[in-house]
C-alpha cells in the first residue's frame, strides 16, 4: 500500500510539474506570436533580447527555458506574416521581389500564408525523427567538420553563385558575396556599446542588409491588393517535397555557422520541384527556418554549439532535458501553424489599409531603435552603410542571399 501512495504522489507530482511547463510554453507561445507580428523584429534577434534578460526572470529554470524556446519557436512561425504583409513593392518591381511578395501582389497572400505554416508544421514533424541520427553523425566527425568548415563555406557558396546561372549575374553575386564579406571583417570583430550585452552588432547588420532595402523598395509602392482566396496552387506532392527539401537545407544551418535559412532552401530548390516555384519558395524556407530550429536544439544539447539566437538564450537560462524541449518545440509548432493563417488573413486586411510610406518609415524607425538598442551609435552607423548594400541585389537582378557573404567570409578568412 505504501510503495502504490508513494507512486501516485510521484506521478501527481510529474503531472504537476508538466502542467507547469505546459502554462510556460503556452506563455512563450503568446510572448512569440506578439514579437513575430512586430515588424523589423528579426527572429536572432528577438531570441538575443530573451538571452539578455531570461537569467533575470523569476520562475523554475526549466519553467524559463520552456518560455523562452515556446516564443523562439513562435516567432520564427509569425514573423512571416509581417514579413508578406509590409514591404510590399510597386508592382513594376514584381520580377525583382521576394517569391511572398509576388504572391502577395497577385492578390495570394492568404494562399502563401497557409503554404508557410504547412511547410513549418510538415518539416518539424519531419525534422524530429531525421535529428537523431544526424546528430550521431556530426558528432562522430565534428573534429573534421570544424576543419572543413572554410571548404564547405566556399562550396555552399559557390553553388549560390552558380545558381545564377547566367555570367553577367555569376559576376554580380560574386561581388555581393565578397562586397558583404568585408562588410562582415569591418565590424563583426568591433567593440559596440549597446544596452543590451549579446547580439552586438548582428542586429544593425542582418537587419541593413535584409530588411532596410525591403521597406526602402516598398515605400513608393501600391501597398498590399485586395486577396483572393485560400485555394492552394501547389498540389500535396509539391508541397511535400518542398518541406523536406526544406528540412535538408535546415540540417545545413542548425550545424553550420554562416548559413541561413534562405540560403538553405535555395540550394534545396532544384529538389523540390519548379512547378511553382515561388510557391516552393515559400514552403521550403518556412521549412528550413523550422527544421533549423530542431536541429539546433540537437546541436545544443549534444554538441554543446549553440548554433542560433533561441540556442543563445537555452543556454544562458539552463537548457532541461531534450525530450523536454522536443515536447515544448511540438506544441508551439502546432500551435503557431494554426495561428499563421488566423492571424495572417487579419493582417493582410489591415496593412491594406495603411498607407506603405507610413509602414515603412516605422519599420525603418524600429530597426533603428533596436540597431541602438544592440550596439549603440555605431550600430546605427552599421544599419545605413549595410541598407546601402543591401539594394544592391535587386538592382543587379540577383538574389539576396549572396549578402549571408556577411558571415561566411570572416568564418572562411578567420
Amino acid at each position: 500500500m505504501a510503495e502504490a501512495v508513494l507512486a501516485l504522489a510521484a506521478l501527481s507530482l510529474s503531472a504537476e510539474r508538466a502542467g507547469t511547463l505546459l502554462v510556460y510554453a503556452l506563455g512563450g507561445v503568446a510572448l512569440g506570436t506578439v514579437s513575430g507580428l512586430v515588424p523589423g523584429v528579426h527572429a536572432n534577434a528577438f531570441a538575443l533580447l530573451l538571452a539578455a534578460t531570461a537569467p533575470t526572470l523569476s520562475g523554475p529554470p526549466a519553467g524559463v527555458a520552456c518560455a523562452v524556446l515556446a516564443a523562439g519557436v513562435t516567432h520564427t512561425f509569425l514573423d512571416v506574416v509581417p514579413a508578406l504583409a509590409l514591404g510590399v513593392p510597386d508592382a513594376a518591381m514584381a520580377a525583382g521581389s521576394l517569391p511572398g511578395h509576388r504572391l502577395v501582389l497577385g492578390g495570394r497572400g492568404r494562399e502563401a500564408l497557409r503554404l508557410s505554416a504547412l511547410g513549418s508544421g510538415g518539416a518539424l514533424f519531419v525534422a524530429l525523427p531525421v535529428a537523431v541520427p544526424l546528430t550521431a553523425l556530426v558528432q562522430r566527425y565534428e573534429p573534421l567538420l570544424i576543419a572543413a568548415l572554410p571548404f564547405i563555406l566556399a562550396g555552399v557558396f559557390g553553388l549560390l553563385v552558380l545558381a545564377e546561372r547566367r555570367p553577367w549575374r555569376m559576376a554580380a553575386a560574386t561581388f555581393l558575396v565578397f562586397l558583404s564579406g568585408a562588410l562582415g571583417l569591418v565590424t563583426l570583430d568591433r567593440p559596440f556599446g549597446g544596452l543590451v550585452s549579446v547580439g552586438g552588432v548582428l542586429t544593425p547588420l542582418f537587419g541593413g542588409l535584409f530588411g532596410v532595402p525591403v521597406l526602402v523598395d516598398a515605400a513608393r509602392g501600391g501597398g498590399v491588393p485586395p486577396q483572393e482566396g485560400v485555394e492552394l496552387a501547389a498540389g500535396p506532392s509539391t508541397v511535400g517535397r518542398a518541406a523536406v527539401a526544406g528540412v535538408a537545407g535546415g540540417g545545413l544551418v542548425g550545424y553550420l555557422p554562416g548559413v541561413s535559412a534562405g540560403v538553405a532552401a535555395t540550394l534545396a530548390l532544384p529538389f523540390a520541384g519548379r512547378d511553382v516555384p515561388d510557391r516552393t519558395y515559400v514552403v521550403a524556407t518556412s521549412g528550413a527556418n523550422t527544421a533549423t530550429a530542431v536541429f539546433a536544439l540537437f546541436s545544443l544539447v549534444a554538441l554543446d554549439a549553440p548554433r542560433t539566437g533561441v540556442t543563445v538564450a537555452l543556454g544562458a537560462v539552463g537548457p532541461p532535458p531534450l525530450a523536454t524541449l522536443l515536447a515544448v518545440t511540438v506544441v508551439a509548432g502546432v500551435a503557431s501553424a494554426v495561428l499563421v493563417p488566423l492571424l495572417g488573413d487579419r493582417y493582410l486586411v489591415v496593412a491594406g489599409r495603411i498607407g506603405p510610406l507610413r509602414t515603412s518609415v516605422v519599420a525603418c524607425g524600429l530597426l533603428c531603435l533596436l540597431s541602438g538598442l544592440f550596439a549603440g551609435v555605431g550600430g546605427v552607423v552599421v544599419l545605413v552603410a549595410a541598407g546601402v548594400i543591401g539594394l544592391l541585389p535587386v538592382r543587379l537582378g540577383v538574389r539576396r542571399v549572396h549578402l549571408m557573404g556577411v558571415l561566411a567570409v570572416p568564418l572562411v578568412v578567420g
